[in-house]
């Protein structure tokens, strides 16, 4: 199942449904949003894609974000690995869809991509236990860019201002369930030419083991997003140019890049 989040004419608020192929939208019953029987039962017939504007497929209460997670890119932003997660947190008004434009702050002279495979959590979890399996508090897993101011990152020394400007966080463009998360491409591309590739499997701390330590720092919601960190080759976004994010079974997150106009 590919979970969408979208707006259309005919429907007063953002909706909830699932892709169809390529070519529709099928609006569903939001009482069972994140539950395993969630595609079981559509509202109405299904909305051509056309007519529909996507939006970011979730609306987390909380964005937790790994840092360093992949030793090349640690290495090739001169910092050594962490003995355990580095968690920080993107504020959920930085959240943006596929299409939606990154724009570049005045405040700010580099910003970066980070592509990522981000984890979607479907049911409340806290303290998982060892005897638990961490992926079972998962609904599914999309494409997330954890866009990055990096000159306001050296500078304060922590994360949340260089994380968290509105449209750094751009997530899609659909959730898919069913995949294994442990081996997948991850891909980065600005202007179709490739900055970033890697695999979920050159991962220091994997993704069941994400899921469990973050559950037992804070309580995690439905919908919550856990992105699990970047491979190597991050680099700059400039005005005018058009960066896509896609993650092996889930498909490419594309955004266009514009400079700040006031």
């Amino acid at each position: 199942m590919r979970l969408c989040r979208f707006t259309h004419p005919s429907l007063p608020a953002p909706s909830y449904g699932w892709l169809e192929g390529d070519a529709s939208v099928r609006p569903a019953d939001e009482s069972r949003l994140f539950s395993p029987d969630f595609a079981a039962r559509a509202l109405s017939q299904a909305l051509p894609l056309g007519e529909v504007r996507l939006l970011a497929p979730v609306a987390p209460s909380k964005i937790v974000c790994v840092g360093r997670n992949y030793r090349e890119h640690a290495a090739e932003l001169g910092n050594e690995m962490p003995a355990e997660p580095l968690l920080f947190l993107k504020a959920p008004s930085s959240l943006v869809g596929h299409e939606d434009a990154i724009v570049l702050p005045l405040y700010s002279e580099r910003v970066e991509h980070e592509g990522e495979l981000a984890v979607v959590i479907g049911r409340r979890a806290k303290e998982i236990t060892d005897d638990e399996n961490p992926l079972d508090y998962v609904f599914g897993y999309t494409s997330l860019n954890d866009v990055t101011a990096r000159d306001l990152q050296r500078k304060d020394k922590q994360f949340t201002r260089a994380k968290s400007f509105d449209t750094f966080c751009p997530v899609g463009p659909c959730v898919v369930t069913d995949i294994d998360p442990l081996d997948l491409r991850v891909e980065t591309r600005v202007n179709g030419e490739v900055r970033q590739r890697g695999r979920t499997s050159e991962m220091a701390f994997a993704v069941p083991f994400l899921v469990r330590y973050v559950s037992r720092m804070m309580t995690l919601e439905a919908g919550d997003v856990i992105s699990t960190g970047t491979p190597a080759g991050v680099g700059p976004l400039l005005d005018g140019d058009t960066v896509e994010v896609e993650v092996e079974g889930v498909g490419t997150l594309r955004n266009p890049v514009r400079a700040s106009r006031s």
